[in-house]
This record gives C-alpha cells, structure tokens and sequence, in this order.
C-alpha cells in the first residue's frame, strides 16, 4: 500500500472534504499523513492520522482583525495570496518538502502553491483537488468575482467577450506569483510562465479530482482533460462521534423546523452585525431559529424559540431546518445542498459570491449583499424562501442527487488508479 501525503491550506471547507478521503484511503489500506496548518494538529491526530505542520499557520482562526482582512470582498484575495502565504512560500516549500521525500504521492489542495515544486524536486506524481467550479476559471462557465461583481453583467455575450475578462483577472493576479517565480529560478526547477492563480497549468498534470457536485458545475471544454468530478465529499465530525447536545436536540424535536443562521468556520469569526440583525428578522416572522455562534458571545435578546449554541454538525440539525441562512462557503453550501432545504446566502468574499450565484441558479436559494443584511431585508427574503413552495421542491430534487452521489468513493478510486500507474 502507498503513504499518501494530504495537503492543504485554508478554512475546514479546505480541510474537512480532506478528511473524509483520507478515512477512505485508510479503510483501504494506505498509509494517509496529512500535512497542513498547526492550528488543525489536535483534530487530525485525534482521527488516528500522522501529522506534520506547514507554515503559514492559519492564525486567522483565533484572530478576528485578521479574519476581517481575509475576509474583506475587495482585498480579501489578494491580501491572503501577499501577506499571508507567499511571505512563507519557502518555508511551506521545505516543510512540504521533508514529509514528502518519504512519501509515495501527494494530494493537494488547490491553495498548496509549494506543491508542484515539491513534486517536481522530488520527481513524484500527485493529483489535485478543485473545490469550487470558480477554481477552473472557464471562460465558458465564468465565475463571479468578489472584487469586480459587476462583470458577470457580460457573461452573457460568451466565451469571446470572456475571454477579455479573464485577461483582465490574469493581469490584476499576475504580479502576485513573483516570488513563486523567484524561488522556481533558484531551485533550478522550471520556470513558471503561466499565471499560477488563474492558468489551469496551476493543476496537476496527472490527476485533477473536482470535489463537487456537477450540480453546480459542468464539465467545460477548457477544464484540464485529466478532471475528475467526484461529487462533495463530507466530514463534519460526525465520524468521530461529533453528536447535537441534548439541548440543541429537544429544541429540533419539538416545534416547527427552525431557520438556522451560521457563517461557517472563518467568516464566523468577522461576524459583524449578523446575528442580531437575524434574531430580529425571525421575530419579525414569527419563527423559531438555531443561532451556530463559533465563539461569538451568547445574544443577550434571546427568547424562547431561539438557541444558540457554538456548533453542531451540520449533517444533523440542518435537515431539521425549515431554511438555512449562511455564508455561501463551500463546506457550508456543500451540507446545505445535501440536507434538500433552501437558503438564503450573506456571502462575504473569495469564492462565495460566485457559489451563491450557482445555488441560486438552481432555484433553491436566495441573495442578499453583506451590506444590505438587515433584519427587514432577511425577513423579506425569507418570506419568499418560506412561502414559495418552488424553492422547498427544488431544494429537496437537488439533495436526492447529492446524497445518491459517492464523492469519496469516486476520488478515492480516482487516486488509487494513480498509484497503480507509478
């Protein structure tokens, strides 16, 4: 059996799709090491997995001023790519580097820019993982970009007109890959004459897995040839015996199906007024409601149809919800999907704009601007998420199809007909 080493950097959206292929591979035999930020090291080491850590950590997690400006719709991309990892590009390169060596193959995920220098030192294969459609950047499938929001209003003249757009991207991201060139020349090792953040020469050239749904991105004529879409793949806890407290329990099990308000793993963090601007829109609706506050303070204007709590696996209240309000992460929207209930997306940055815009495509969800978050404005939307029956009716067609889909099963056998191939 092969020691496969797991990569990657980011949010639990990143990690957690991760962890649950790497319990599969496991359960089939190989030798699965994960190697990613230090603030992740008890959750995978209590998973029984062998851990290494890679700078940059991700200190954002416990750092809301640094979150905010992760997070922020303007600069958030270009702040995490120049401040936060390429001023530890070298030490990710070697921190990757030394687990690597004694290793058989690399799994990474998209953010990991060491890897492909890795590999190539190295000589080894590796493959890829895509978590969001935006991350092939077709000029057939456009995405929605968090900074210029406006473009999208193009997209419909197609891919020539497109093709400008993506110009445009390469040209505002280009400088940002200096210093991955840089170390590339003193490594000895190919230079990189593509842009590394937009150019699907970013992907590995012997295995590409796109871990999600088809639901929400289509095979494109200029995807890498090598693409797999596997389907989601899901982690939330529940593995490792992650389960709703008895209070959070007797709340769902008596009443009508709550809306349940969560921001995820990181924008929970830069929460902002979002909360208290939720617990006054369902109150004006007469509705009951799950607050999932991460380490947020408690509310003080709780009443008695509204709980908070810190977290709960989403795999186990959201199916219980009536609507699910959140941030469009992908992890988030993932869950949300396979629990067959509309939403209603506050989407803050990178690639959520555009992963709001695919949901709602399908008619199972609706928008609402960070900055138009308003208890009025919510109730509205919701309303109309509520009382139309087309979005409950959608929600529920699309979770058929996610919960038959075998995403795990699909990258693993993806994978491991790699490592027959080495």
């Amino acid at each position: 059996m092969a020691r496969i080493v797991f990569t990657t950097l980011g949010t639990l959206g990143d990690l957690h799709p991760m962890i649950s292929i790497g319990l599969e591979l496991r359960q089939r035999g190989h030798d699965v090491v994960f190697v990613t930020h230090q603030v992740y090291q008890s959750k995978i080491k209590a998973l029984g997995f062998e851990f290494h850590s890679m700078r940059p950590d991700f200190t954002a997690m416990n750092d809301p001023q640094e979150m905010a400006r992760m997070m922020d719709l303007k600069t958030g991309q270009e702040y995490m790519v120049c401040k936060w990892a390429n001023p530890s590009l070298r030490d990710m390169y070697t921190d990757l580097l030394n687990v690597a060596k004694n290793a058989d193959f690399i799994f990474s995920g998209e953010g990991v820019i060491a890897t492909p220098l890795v590999a190539e030192k190295l000589g080894m294969q590796w493959a890829s993982s895509a978590m969001v459609p935006m991350g092939f950047f077709s000029v057939y499938d456009l995405p929605i970009l968090a900074a210029f929001p406006g473009l999208a209003k193009i997209y419909k003249f197609g891919p020539i007109v497109n093709k400008a757009v993506v110009k445009f991207a390469k040209l505002v991201s280009n400088s940002w890959a200096e210093p991955i060139r840089q170390l590339c020349h003193e490594l000895g090792l190919s230079p990189i004459n593509y842009n590394p953040f937009i150019d699907n020469k970013k992907y590995s050239p012997y295995l590409v897995v796109a871990l999600f749904s088809s639901v929400i991105g289509q095979p494109q004529p200029d995807w890498p040839k090598n693409t797999v879409i596997a389907g989601f793949t899901f982690y939330d806890g529940t593995q490792g015996g992650a389960e709703l407290s008895s209070e959070l329990k007797q709340f769902l099990d008596v009443g009508e199906p709550p809306i349940v308000f969560t921001l995820g793993s990181a924008a929970v963090m830069d929460a902002g007024n979002f909360y208290q601007e939720s617990i006054q829109a369902v109150k004006q609706l007469n509705r009951r409601a799950v607050l999932l506050i991460g380490k947020n303070p408690v509310p003080e204007n709780l009443s008695e149809d509204i709980i908070a709590v810190d977290y709960a696996p989403y795999s186990q209240v959201f199916p219980s919800a009536a609507a699910i309000v959140h941030q469009g992460g992908i992890g988030t929207t993932a869950q949300a999907l396979r629990a067959g209930r509309p939403t209603l997306i506050m989407p803050y940055s990178h690639d959520q704009p555009d992963n709001a815009a695919r949901v709602e495509k399908l008619g199972t969800s609706r928008t609402v601007p960070r900055k138009q978050y308003s208890a009025k404005r919510v109730a509205l939307e919701l309303n109309n998420l509520l009382e139309n029956p087309e979005y409950t009716s959608k929600a529920m067609e699309i979770g058929k199809i996610i919960q038959a889909e075998d995403g795990v099963g699909i990258a693993c056998d993806a994978i491991e007909q790699q490592l027959k191939i080495i």
